[in-house]
C-alpha cells in the first residue's frame, strides 16, 4: 500500500518535471495562442477533478457518516478558496503578464514566478493526498482508481503547466538548465502537501468530507483568480474555452472510467 501511494504522490510532481524539460528542445518562448490554449487545458482539468473527484465523494462520504450532505461540502469548499486567498495577500508572486501581488518584496521576477505557480500547485498535491488518505482509511466512496484517476489527470495539466513556467524563465535570460530546475522546483510542493495531508490522516478521516471539499475549493480558487484570467485575456481566448472543455471531458472521463 506504501509504494502505490507513494507513486501516486509523485505522478502530479513528474509531469511538471517533464512539462519543464522541454525548455532544452524548445528554441522559443511559447507562442502565445498555444500558451493560452495550455492555461485553458488546465483548468478544465481542475475543474472537473474539483466536481467529480473531490466535491462529490465529499457529499457521499458526508452521508455515509449520517450527517446533512451539502454542509461539509459547502464548509470546506469556502474554507479552501479562503485558504488560497490568504496564501495570495501573504506571498509575494508574479504572474505570466508580470502583474506583481502580494506584500512589497525585494525577489527577483524569476523568484516570483516561481511562487506563483508553487502556490497554485499546493492545492494539487492535497487533494490527491486526501484521496489516498481516505482509500488507504478504507472509505467505501474512494477507490485507488478514483485517487489514481485524479493523479494522472493533474499530471496531464502539469505538463504543459511545466513548460509555460519554464520556457518564460528561458526568456528572463536564465540557462536552460536553471529555467527547468525552478520548473522541477515548483511542482516539488505536490508531493510534499500530499505527504504532509496522509501523515495527518488519523486526523483526517472524521473531517475527510471537509477536507476533500476543501482541496476542491482551494483548486477552484486558483482556476478563477489566475488561470480563466490569463486565458482570456487579450486575443485567441476562444481558443483557450476550446481547451478548457477538451481538459473538463477528459478528467471527466478518467474519474468516471477509473473512479
Amino acid at each position: 500500500m506504501n509504494l502505490i501511494i507513494a507513486k501516486g504522490l509523485l505522478i502530479p510532481f513528474l509531469g511538471t518535471a517533464l512539462g519543464s524539460a522541454l525548455v532544452f528542445f524548445m528554441k522559443k518562448e511559447l507562442d502565445v495562442k498555444i500558451q493560452k490554449m495550455l492555461i485553458g487545458f488546465a483548468a478544465g482539468v481542475m475543474v472537473a477533478a474539483s466536481v467529480w473527484s473531490l466535491l462529490i465523494p465529499s457529499m457521499n462520504s458526508a452521508s455515509d457518516m449520517g450527517r446533512i450532505a451539502f454542509i461539509p461540502a459547502v464548509t470546506g469548499f469556502c474554507l479552501g478558496m479562503l485558504f488560497l486567498l490568504l496564501l495570495d495577500v501573504v506571498t509575494p508572486h508574479m504572474h505570466l503578464d508580470e502583474t506583481v501581488e502580494g506584500p512589497k518584496s525585494q525577489l527577483k521576477k524569476t523568484t516570483m514566478m516561481v511562487l506563483a505557480v508553487t502556490l497554485h500547485n499546493i492545492p494539487e498535491g492535497m487533494a490527491v493526498g486526501v484521496l489516498y488518505a481516505g482509500w488507504a482509511s478504507g472509505s467505501a466512496d474512494i477507490t485507488e482508481a478514483g485517487a489514481l484517476a485524479l493523479a494522472l489527470g493533474i499530471a496531464i495539466q502539469n505538463f504543459p503547466e511545466g513548460a509555460i513556467i519554464s520556457m518564460p524563465l528561458r526568456s528572463k535570460g536564465l540557462s536552460r538548465g536553471k529555467a527547468c530546475w525552478y520548473g522541477v522546483l515548483s511542482g516539488i510542493v505536490e508531493p510534499i502537501a500530499g505527504l504532509l495531508t496522509i501523515l495527518l490522516s488519523t486526523l483526517i478521516i472524521p473531517v475527510l468530507p471537509y477536507l476533500l471539499s476543501f482541496a476542491a475549493g482551494a483548486m477552484i480558487y486558483v482556476v478563477i483568480e489566475e488561470l480563466i484570467p490569463e486565458m482570456s485575456e487579450g486575443e485567441h481566448s476562444n481558443w483557450g474555452a476550446i481547451l478548457f472543455m477538451a481538459g473538463f471531458s477528459l478528467m471527466m472521463v478518467l474519474d468516471v472510467a477509473l473512479g
